[in-house]
């Protein structure tokens, strides 16, 4: 594209009034109110819709956040996750959070094609399915499903109910404990059912992690998918140099 043609390309109007209200909420503490569509739109001389619009991109980004009934307010600061291989209780504390569960079921299940693949089960045989939901300071930040096999962890599904760490109870009672695993992060809408665990609005945008755990024999160990509020949570990872031949 040449410099002519770039000149040439217009900002959407929605994009415009974005950046105007990006300049009134930044100097604004968490929690304050910000103006109804009708006063903004009046003061900045534009339609109801174009504001929606743009109102409508600073919620998915977790800059504001509505509430039925009462208006729009400034959101609190996003939660900086970061990615490394630990249980959800023990990044909360490492972060300076403190981590509650609150178990959602928990039952032997058969497990579907994937499931068995990702947990090298024979056919028919039976995973046991744990679903929690997480919170970081009283706040629901993510919806968790994990799958382990049944017949390596016997009675699991009846011990994770005493017990908000499913890897301290791991160690503590299996002597078994990741060593590795392979994660897979992608964006999804989120469902009614995410949505109303988690607060939020069905459609609202989600970080989905998929994690691939095994321990150090390198037999798989979990199959975790962890739906996290996309508008309160930051994933951060810390990356090594690549090796100097891959430079």
């Amino acid at each position: 594209m040449t410099s002519v043609e770039s000149n040439q390309i217009r900002e959407p109007k929605y994009y415009i009034v974005k950046r105007h209200l990006l300049e009134l909420i930044g100097p604004l503490p968490p929690g304050s109110v910000i103006p109804t569509e009708r006063d903004l739109a009046s003061a900045m001389a534009t339609s109801r819709t174009t504001v929606r619009q743009a109102l409508g991109d600073l919620v998915g980004e977790g800059r504001l956040v509505r509430r039925q009934g009462a208006g729009t307010f400034i959101a609190e600061p996003k939660v900086s996750w970061p990615l490394y291989l630990a249980g959800f209780t023990e990044q909360a504390a490492a972060n300076g959070f403190a981590a509650t569960t609150q178990l959602i079921s928990a039952a032997r299940v058969r497990a579907t094609d994937e499931v068995a693949a990702r947990l090298d089960l024979a056919d028919g045989r039976l995973a046991v399915r744990i679903e929690r939901l997480r919170l970081a300071d009283g706040s629901p930040i993510a919806v968790e499903t994990s799958y382990l096999s049944a017949s390596r962890f016997p009675g699991l599904a009846r011990l994770i109910r005493s017990h908000d760490s499913l890897y301290a109870l791991l160690r503590e009672r299996f002597n078994v404990v990741p060593a590795r695993a392979a994660e897979l992060i992608s964006t999804l809408p989120a469902s009614p059912r995410e949505a109303a665990l988690l607060g939020t609005d069905t459609g609202a945008p989600m970080l989905v992690l998929g994690r691939h755990s095994r321990d150090a024999t390198g037999a798989p160990l979990e199959w975790v998918t962890s739906w996290y509020r996309g508008d309160r949570v930051t994933f951060v990872a810390d990356l090594p140099a690549a090796p100097t031949e891959f430079a």
